[in-house]
């Protein structure tokens, strides 16, 4: 997944989770922040950050803050972006793929993507990850109860008969393995557990993050609670 009209910025603070202000150029800029979550430990004052700049010259914020340098490393904190990325590779977790409808709904939720094999039906949600401590990469990094029903869900579905996944996307590179955030939220820990045990497919893969790109790269190891 590309961006385009990449720009290099220094973060100055998040007065709301909407918008940020960074130094562009020497000039204090309002920009638009395209993560609701906490990223406390991501947007630090004084950080180098990426923004893209909007084409449309009458749009409020002129500026998306789409990554951000921690430790030497970018991180792609693009909310919006994930499912895309995930959508492009598909064929890195299944084989003879034949349909791909993206937003599929089933039951009382709706699903990021619906993939349909020769062979199999199959649900794949996709959970985006940014939350990262001496190359342990969590989620999530605050309270979901939609993530939870979604894994309900997705334990519905395979008693249903089709094939159920949840696919972790960290946006950013070389970590040493994934592991849910028992601290944060330790009921979407177990109930991630428990849908695991009830066959549903977890997934995490790293990414190869630039100011420019993000792609899905290997596959990386899970620790479960």
């Amino acid at each position: 997944m590309k961006y385009n009209n990449i720009v290099k910025g220094i973060f100055l603070e998040r007065p709301n989770r909407f918008i940020a202000h960074c130094l562009v150029d020497g000039k204090d800029e309002v920009c638009h922040v395209k993560n609701t979550g906490r990223c406390r430990e991501l947007l630090q004052k004084g950080v180098e950050v990426f923004l893209e700049k909007s084409p449309n010259p009458n749009r409020k914020t002129q500026y998306d803050l789409v990554s951000v340098v921690k430790d030497n490393k970018i991180i792609n904190m693009d909310s919006q972006i994930p499912n895309y990325v995930v959508e492009e590779s598909l064929d890195k977790i299944f084989d003879n793929i034949v349909f791909i409808k993206r937003e599929y709904k089933y039951g009382n939720s709706r699903f990021d993507i619906f993939v349909e094999t020769e062979t199999e039906k199959i649900f794949v949600e996709v959970k985006g990850v940014t939350l990262e401590n001496d190359g342990v990469v969590r989620f999530p990094d605050a309270p979901t109860e939609r993530g939870i029903k979604h894994l309900k869900e997705l334990q519905k579905a395979v008693k249903d008969g089709y094939r159920a996944c949840v696919v972790f996307l960290i946006q950013m590179e070389d970590v040493k393995y994934f592991e849910p955030n028992y601290e944060t939220h330790r009921e979407f820990a177990l109930e991630l557990k428990n849908a695991y045990e009830n066959g549903v497919e977890i997934y995490a893969f790293d990414s190869v993050v630039t100011p420019e790109e993000i792609v899905m790269n290997k596959r990386i190891k899970i620790k479960m609670p």
